[in-house]
């Protein structure tokens, strides 16, 4: 899925660059500085509304291959699973208030962060298994 929204990444910069440089700048010679520093910018900052869909998929992907897995073993299986791949990475439950104010969060992101995590939080993954 990344090499087709890059397509479209790139193909919807360059539409943006002609069009400043040639509607909004009225340049008839060639490309100029217009269609570059426009499609840079636009490369970037689509490249980063891409990146968020990719990673959106990426993790929709994630719960429905958890659900298949649940299919051919059990849901109590998949959980056992996901709880034990919890507890080998050491993440714990409930961080201290005091660990907070540091800035600790035990690897959960929240927020504009939690827009680019492949994987769905582990949480998430069991509370959606529970209620299948």
């Amino acid at each position: 899925i990344q090499g087709v929204v890059n397509t479209f990444v790139m193909f919807l910069a360059r539409v943006a660059g002609f069009v400043v440089d040639r509607v909004i700048l009225k340049n008839e010679r060639g490309l100029g500085i217009g269609y570059y520093i426009t499609t840079i910018v636009m490369e970037i900052l689509l490249m980063i509304l891409a990146s968020i869909i990719v990673m959106w998929f990426s993790r929709q992907r994630e719960f429905k291959a958890d659900a298949g897995a649940a299919q051919l073993t059990s849901k109590d299986d998949m959980i056992g699973a996901l709880q034990s791949l919890k507890r080998e990475m050491g993440i714990p439950d409930q961080m201290p208030e005091s660990l907070s104010a540091f800035g600790i969060n035990a690897g959960q992101r929240k927020g504009f962060k939690a827009m680019f995590m492949t994987h769905p939080p582990l949480d998430e993954r069991i509370a959606a298994l529970k209620q299948l």
